[in-house]
C-alpha cells in the first residue's frame, strides 16, 4: 500500500481508539502537517468513511471541528478461544457487535484438526451472516497458551508445524489475519476500553479455566524477551503435587481456576455440603460455572465459600508479582468476572496477609466493567493496532502491539 493509503489507515485507527480527534489532533499522533491532514480528512469524508461530528467546546478560542468514524462501513471479525469454545462476532467502528456472538464448539487439547476446524468456523460465520470481506478490516483472534506473535504460531494448541497461524487462514480466507494470547488482549482490551485507559502500570488477570495475566508497564503491553509474559497459572506456588496441565505440580492453576472451582463444586455435592446447588453439567464448563455464582450471589454459603478459597489462592499469586511488579492496579477480568464483588475480600485477604504493606497500600483491585467481553474487545483491538501498518512489515516483523 502506497503512503497515503497507510495515512489514511492511521487516521482511522486513531479515531477508532479516541472515537473523536480535531485535525490538530491527527496531525500531532501522525507527525504529518495540518494541511496534509486536513487533505486526507476531506477524502475520507468523501469516501464515507469519516464524518464531522461538531465543533469542540470553546476554550477561549476558534472551537476546533471534530471528525469521527462513519460506524457502519468497516467492520472487525473477532474471535475468541478457550480449550472447548470459540466465540465469534462482528463489530463496528464504535466497538458494538453488529452480529449476534455465536459459540461454537471447538476443542483444542489433542486436536490436530483444529487449525482446520478454526477456518471452517469462520467461514461458517461470515456465510450465515452474510457478510461482505470487502467491508471487513481484518480478523483478530485470541486464543490460549504459548502463542510466538512474531512466528505466529501457538507452541500449547493449534498446531500448525512451522507455519505461521495467521498467514495459514489469510491465505483461505483473503483477509487480514492478527492473533495473540488470550490474556494479552484481554489487557489490551482493559487498557483501550475498559479500567486500565489511561493508566501507566496494571496487572489485568484474566480468569477462566486456567489463571492467565496481561501485564502494562508504562503504557505498554509487556511481552518479555520472546512473548511469553504473563504466564501467570504457572507459577509454583503449592505442594499438593497436584499435576498440572504444563506437566510440572504445584503450579497455581492446580488450585486457582475455574475448573478447579467447579471440581470443589461437585465434590461437595458428592459429599453431602449443605447447599442447594444440585447437578452441575459435565459436558459444559461455561454452565457449570453459572451455576456456582448464581447460587453464591444469592447467599448460599458452600458457593461463596468455595469461591473465596480459590479468590484467596489467585491472591496469593498476586502477592508475589505486587512484590516485584508494584502495579497501581490490579483489574479481575475474563470469564470470572461475573463474580463480581465476591472476588474482591478473598483476595484482599490474600494480599494483606503476604505482601508488605508499603508495597501493596497503593495497589488498587476492581472488577472489569467488560468481563466476559474482554477478548472479543482485545481481538478487536488488536486488528485496529495493526490497522495503519504497512502489511510488508508484518510479514517479517510479526504483529507486536503498539499502544498509542
Amino acid at each position: 500500500m502506497d503512503k497515503i493509503g497507510l495515512l489514511k489507515k492511521g487516521i482511522l485507527k486513531h479515531l477508532y481508539f479516541n472515537k473523536q480527534l480535531s485535525s490538530a489532533d491527527l496531525s500531532e499522533k501522525l507527525s504529518k502537517s495540518l494541511p496534509v491532514v486536513l487533505k486526507l480528512l476531506n477524502e475520507l469524508i468523501r469516501d464515507g468513511e469519516v464524518m464531522e461530528l461538531g465543533y469542540a467546546p470553546s476554550t477561549g478560542g476558534r472551537r476546533p471541528m471534530l471528525y469521527t468514524l462513519q460506524k457502519n462501513v468497516r467492520y472487525v471479525l473477532t474471535v475468541a478461544m478457550d480449550q472447548v469454545f470459540t466465540k465469534i462476532g462482528l463489530m463496528n467502528m464504535e466497538h458494538e457487535f453488529v452480529k449476534p456472538v455465536r459459540r461454537y464448539d471447538l476443542r483444542l487439547a489433542d486436536n490436530p484438526e483444529a487449525l482446520s476446524g478454526l477456518e471452517a468456523l469462520i467461514q461458517d460465520y461470515i456465510k450465515i451472516n452474510h457478510i461482505d470481506g470487502a467491508t471487513i478490516a481484518g480478523i483478530g483472534i485470541g486464543m490460549p497458551g504459548f502463542v510466538d506473535v512474531e512466528k505466529g504460531i501457538n507452541y500449547s494448541f493449534i498446531p500448525s508445524g512451522e507455519h505461521s497461524i495467521a498467514e495459514f487462514l489469510e491465505e483461505r480466507l483473503n483477509l487480514p489475519v492478527y492473533i495473540d494470547n488470550d490474556s494479552s488482549l484481554v489487557a489490551l482490551s482493559e487498557y483501550r476500553f475498559g479500567a486500565a485507559r489511561k493508566r501507566k502500570n496494571v496487572m489485568v488477570v484474566n480468569m477462566s479455566w486456567g489463571v492467565g495475566l496481561g501485564i502494562i508497564i508504562k503504557g505498554e503491553l509487556f511481552r518479555g524477551n520472546n512473548g511469553f509474559a504473563g504466564e501467570f497459572s504457572h507459577i509454583p506456588i503449592f505442594t499438593s503435587n497436584k499435576l498440572c496441565s504444563c506437566g510440572k505440580t504445584g503450579c497455581l492453576e492446580t488450585e486457582a481456576s475455574l475448573l478447579v472451582l467447579i471440581e470443589k463444586a461437585k465434590e461437595g455435592i458428592r459429599n453431602g455440603k449443605t447447599t442447594n446447588l444440585r447437578h452441575l453439567s459435565d459436558t459444559n464448563p461455561e454452565e457449570a460455572y453459572e451455576s456456582i455464582v448464581s447460587m453464591a450471589l444469592k447467599g448460599d454459603k458452600f458457593c461463596i465459600e468455595i469461591i473465596s478459597e480459590i479468590g484467596y489462592n489467585i491472591g496469593r499469586g498476586l502477592a508475589i508479582l505486587i512484590h516485584i511488579l508494584n502495579p497501581e492496579l490490579i483489574i479481575l477480568s475474563g470469564r470470572g468476572a461475573s463474580a463480581g464483588k465476591l472476588w474482591r475480600a478473598p483476595i484482599q485477604q490474600a494480599i494483606n496477609e503476604h505482601s508488605i504493606p508499603r508495597l501493596a497500600e497503593h495497589t488498587e483491585i476492581e472488577i472489569s466493567t467488560v468481563g466476559a467481553r474482554d477478548e472479543l474487545l482485545g481481538a478487536a483491538a488488536l486488528v485496529m493496532e495493526n490497522f495503519g501498518k504497512d502489511r510488508r512489515k508484518k510479514k517479517s516483523k510479526g504483529t507486536g502491539i503498539e499502544l498509542i
